[in-house]
């Protein structure tokens, strides 16, 4: 009987334990390489510099293969426990958006272009993107699939999990079977590479990415002092007093530019709302503003990118 009591009361505590653990949010997506190699890909001009961008609607529109293959990914991460968000669908909303945000440009040259894979991340709002590519081999009557499935953080863009490999020859056609086959026995791992990091981002907290500017509009400069401080000082100040555990990098600071990299902001504000960069710099614009009536325009790259222009709203 006692056996049975503690078998039991080691279920519950797994239960607590795992089944209560907050998982990431994914999104799975074809790798830019495979959008590139297949000819599902938009040309985009980067201040002079020709920029290749996928063009995920189009590929769902002219290949068969892509739904399956996403489709059969999603069921695996969601058995898993994961929530995901709809590649598909959030193609055909963001293309008004997109159209939109190409027409805001600022008059004194300070945008922040973000192209589509951009405003996806900022639609999605997914912790991570599942990247996927994929190849068939044929040999004789039999087919493998070759596959890597890269974790990219939303926010930093930076590889988190990896899980790659071939699956085992088959005379099955079924594009979705030969990839689960190739992929389920590396599943385990890979998912663990994932929670590992969510897990850590609430330690740390998540990395973004903030630049401060000026307008040329602005009478004054970083180096100017308001209320007998230093504006840079009073910027960095707030910084240091807003991040997780006080970890940035200031990496650049001139008279008209502040650059923060690897900056870690809290998970969730005070609201327990998930925070972006844009969340997390309204403060910064609000406090610039209420306390030494600074005003500021506030620009954003996707999740994990803010730029606070000074001297304009």
């Amino acid at each position: 009987m006692k056996k049975i009591i503690l078998i039991l009361a080691g279920m519950t505590f797994c239960l607590l334990m795992f089944g209560q653990a907050k998982q990431p949010r994914l999104i799975v997506v074809p790798s830019d390489n495979w959008c590139i190699q297949n000819g599902f890909y938009k040309e985009y001009d980067n201040q002079g510099t020709k920029i290749k961008a996928p063009d995920y609607k189009r590929s769902f529109q002219e290949n068969s293969d892509l739904l399956l293959v996403i489709s059969t990914i999603n069921g695996i991460m969601a058995d898993r426990g994961f929530e995901l968000e709809n590649l598909e669908q959030l193609t055909k909303n963001s293309e008004y958006e997109a159209a939109e945000n190409a027409l805001l440009v600022s008059e004194s040259g300070a945008e922040m272009a973000e192209d589509p894979i951009d405003i996806l991340k900022r639609m999605a709002q997914a912790d991570i993107w599942l990247q996927l590519t994929w190849t068939v081999n044929i040999t004789g009557p039999k087919k493998s699939i070759t596959f890597i499935l890269q974790g990219l953080d939303a926010y930093s863009s930076k590889e988190v999990a990896t899980a790659k490999g071939t699956g085992a020859p088959s005379f099955s056609a079924e594009l979705p079977v030969l990839l689960e086959e190739a992929v389920v026995s590396r599943m385990d791992e890979f998912c663990a590479k994932l929670q590992g990091h969510f897990e850590s981002l609430f330690e740390k907290g998540r990395e973004i990415v903030l630049e401060i500017g000026t307008w040329k509009s602005f009478k004054g400069n970083l180096d100017s002092q308001f209320k007998g401080k230093v504006l840079n000082e009073i910027i960095e100040d707030w910084v240091y007093d807003n991040t997780k555990e006080h970890r940035f990098s200031l990496t650049s600071v001139t008279k008209t530019k502040m650059t923060f990299k690897q900056l870690r902001i809290a998970m969730y504000d005070a609201r327990n709302r998930a925070q972006d960069a844009r969340r997390w710099a309204q403060g910064l614009q609000k406090y610039l503003n209420e306390t030494y009536q600074i005003e500021s325009t506030l620009l954003t790259k996707g999740l994990g990118q803010a730029k606070l222009v000074i001297g304009e709203n």
